[in-house]
């Protein structure tokens, strides 16, 4: 069996509770990765969605697990402007080569596809292979939720 460890970044919650649901049920490590700088809902929108589209990464405080120890990466974050917030591509500069990565995105609405082959070659850059990605339509924009 492999030994699977959960990563997510969260601004609005969505994501958070579908990382703590796919590792119950994984019985495995739950880890959130959280930005140095909170944001709050201006600063998530503005820089947050241009620095999510043009695939920066924020900074974000060590995690708690070490990565390499583990077969199988799952990670979870929301959509911004069509793509992974900066906290996942911070998370995704942090992976051993050699892992398989699974990928949940939550998205309160918007498109949520058109940033799928990019983020897939952002894990394959580092050597993983994508195992599973998945767009999860939450239905709950970040403002309703704060």
């Amino acid at each position: 069996m492999m030994k699977s460890i959960v990563i997510y970044y969260s601004f609005g919650g969505a994501t958070e509770r579908e990382a703590q649901r796919l590792a119950a049920e994984l019985a495995c490590p739950l880890v959130k990765a959280e930005e140095t700088k909170p944001r709050n809902l201006f600063s998530a929108f503005f820089p947050g969605c241009p620095q999510a589209r043009h695939r920066k990464a924020s900074e974000i405080k060590p995690l708690s697990q070490d990565l390499s120890d583990y077969d199988r990466i799952v990670i979870g974050a929301p959509i911004w402007a069509g793509h992974p917030a900066p906290a996942f591509n911070a998370i995704v500069n942090q992976l051993p080569p050699g892992k398989a990565v699974s990928l949940f995105l939550c998205s309160g609405g918007g498109e949520r596809q058109k940033s799928e082959a990019g983020t897939r070659k952002l894990i394959e850059a580092k050597g993983c292979q994508v195992a599973e990605y998945r767009d999860i339509k939450t239905s709950q924009a970040p403002s309703k939720m704060k």
